[in-house]
């Protein structure tokens, strides 16, 4: 089994599932669904550094957080879609 570690102040999110349906009950067809900005955090890097100090992360593996539309980078590991993104990328943990 293949794993990733992100590095500095990077983290790894499994987006969540599109929606299929609005709540009317209208079924979105592929082509229209929007991409999640909401996921849950799965590995998250050691922190930065800036001007020597080592800044902490604030979020851990197991957050819920949204990002932005087009934040981070796609990939695909064993057949599930992740996003790798910074710190910064996030705009919130969901409590």
């Amino acid at each position: 089994m293949a794993s990733i570690k992100p590095l500095a102040d990077r983290v790894i999110v499994k987006p969540d599932v599109a929606e299929e349906k609005t709540s009317s009950g209208i079924i979105i067809p592929d082509t229209a669904k929007e991409k999640p900005q909401r996921g849950t955090i799965i590995a998250v890097g050691e922190g930065r550094y800036e001007n020597g100090t080592k800044i902490e992360m604030s979020v851990k593996s197991g957050d819920k957080v949204l990002y932005g539309k087009y934040a981070g980078t796609e990939i695909t590991l064993e057949g599930e879609d992740l996003m790798i993104m910074r710190e910064s990328d996030i705009l919130g943990i969901v409590s």
